[in-house]
């Protein structure tokens, strides 16, 4: 895949706004301290808040952050320049006077990457005054998740950020698509040729994909009142993942062919219905605080989806995420259909379950092929087994390190498109208000046994369970 398929230089600054914020210590500064440490970050880097804070507080802040993390500081040399390069601009987002210091904070820099680590309702105060001051040309956006709540509000933030910068000057982060293992299922998809002869309608049964996190809404029970499954997680994280298993070949290297044919996905899926749909939600949700205590938002969402296209009419996509489930897994399976004709006796394995592709993506990356292998002995029977690939890389870039530094490059193969984000949202759209009621689920399990109604006429999910430890 070519980087720079827009044409944009390099940027020669990272401003981002929301520096003294949660996901300014938790994601950013770790990513930036990567970043320098690897020699791919030695441009300033000033940070922008409404906080009464000053550069020693920012920096003290950074340090903690980096100090926090699994590895801890373990370069000092490289903690030392990120902190060089640091500035602070402190002011409200809606007085000019701030962006007019950020002007003069930023000095000769002219193609600065201004990074929104901020609240979608601030946007427009942000860009507004970054506009006001001139700060927009030849720069760059980057924007994070969530890119709305339903197709109008997209289509409003959409034209919010449009209105200071051209389409191929914005970023939109999904941090899942960062990750190795979801690059990875791309690179399989297109660098193997034995997968394109079977990956289709003639030869898939169906495929389904699970994330699930053992872990509750961890004190976010406010937010996720706004938000709930269907919006967090299904609507943009696992449709990507269907658009990168489902995509066409693009026509030509680079990224523009890529996120084309992702679109034609988008456009390609059949709009929800109410009978597509089941949520959950898990017991003793309403008791977090910040949660209605007659709260109907779903913190499971198990859906049924076809993608009306040449490739892949007639299969159904079942797609589930939830909260409080049984483990913490991120895992796709690709079900193959059973060969025509039954010559053995026990060709139709005890549990249904055909030919698959299985690809974990975490924990512990793994692509694995089922596949019948007959029993020594002269009777034709045998049993169905995998074979592994383990593919869990050491010193892997961390999602936002890699996403942040192809921003900063003008690399947008990772990021998400204007008309993608709003093709999407146009598939939700019609069961985000007109549903069925979320039913309770007990923590520790796969969420509501509705959900397993849903899958029954392919047969029944299937549940992620940890990988053997690999022999050495």
């Amino acid at each position: 895949m070519g980087d720079g398929d827009e044409g944009l230089a390099a940027a020669d600054a990272f401003v981002f706004f929301g520096a003294t914020g949660d996901l300014a210590h938790k994601m950013i500064f770790p990513a930036l301290y990567q970043m320098v440490r690897r020699g791919m970050l030695d441009v300033p880097v000033i940070g922008v808040a409404s906080s009464n804070w000053g550069l020693p507080q920012l920096r003290d802040y950074a340090r903690d952050s980096i100090a926090r993390t699994d590895t801890g500081v373990d370069d000092v040399d490289a903690l030392e320049r990120l902190l060089s390069l640091l500035g602070y601009v402190d002011g409200d987002y809606g007085d000019p006077s701030t962006f007019n210091a950020l002007r003069r904070a930023l000095g000769g820099s002219r193609r600065p990457a201004h990074y929104l680590a901020i609240p979608p309702s601030l946007f427009a105060t942000v860009i507004q005054g970054l506009s006001g001051a001139g700060l927009t040309h030849e720069a760059r956006a980057i924007v994070e998740k969530p890119f709305g709540r339903d197709l109008a509000s997209a289509r409003e933030l959409n034209r919010i950020v449009r209105s200071a910068f051209p389409e191929s000057a914005i970023f939109r982060i999904d941090h899942f698509l960062g990750k190795e293992e979801i690059m990875n299922l791309l690179y399989f998809r297109f660098a193997n040729s034995f997968l394109e002869p079977i990956w289709n309608r003639n030869y898939v049964a169906c495929v389904q994909i699970t994330l699930a996190e053992q872990i509750g809404v961890q004190g976010r029970g406010a937010f996720y009142e706004t938000a709930g499954c269907l919006r967090d997680v299904v609507e943009n994280h696992l449709f990507q993942v269907v658009a990168l298993l489902a995509m066409e070949p693009p026509a030509y290297q680079g990224m523009a062919a890529v996120q084309s044919e992702k679109f034609n996905v988008f456009k390609a899926m059949r709009p929800l219905s109410a009978d597509d749909v089941v949520r959950g939600q898990f017991t003793g949700y309403r008791d977090e605080l910040g949660v209605a205590k007659d709260s109907d938002v779903e913190t499971f969402c198990a859906l049924r989806l076809f993608i009306d296209s040449w490739r892949w009419a007639g299969v159904p996509w079942y797609l589930r995420s939830g909260k409080c489930l049984a483990e913490t897994a991120a895992e796709v399976l690709v079900e193959l259909k059973q060969p025509p004709q039954a010559l053995f006796t026990d060709s139709v394995p005890a549990d249904g379950r055909a030919n698959y592709l299985r690809f974990r993506l975490a924990p512990n990356p793994v692509i694995a092929l089922a596949a019948r292998v007959k029993h020594p002995g002269e009777e034709f029977v045998g049993d169905q087994r995998e074979l592994l690939l383990l593919n869990a890389q050491p010193n892997e870039e961390q999602p936002y390190e890699r996403l942040l530094g192809d921003a900063m490059a003008g690399a947008g193969a990772l990021f998400t498109r204007e008309d993608t984000v709003e093709a999407a949202w146009a598939v939700v759209d019609p069961v985000l208000e007109v549903h069925g009621s979320a039913h309770p689920y007990p923590p520790g399990g796969w969420g509501p046994k509705h959900a397993d109604r849903l899958i029954r006429p392919h047969g029944r999910w299937h549940n992620p369970v940890p990988d053997p430890t690999p022999r050495h």
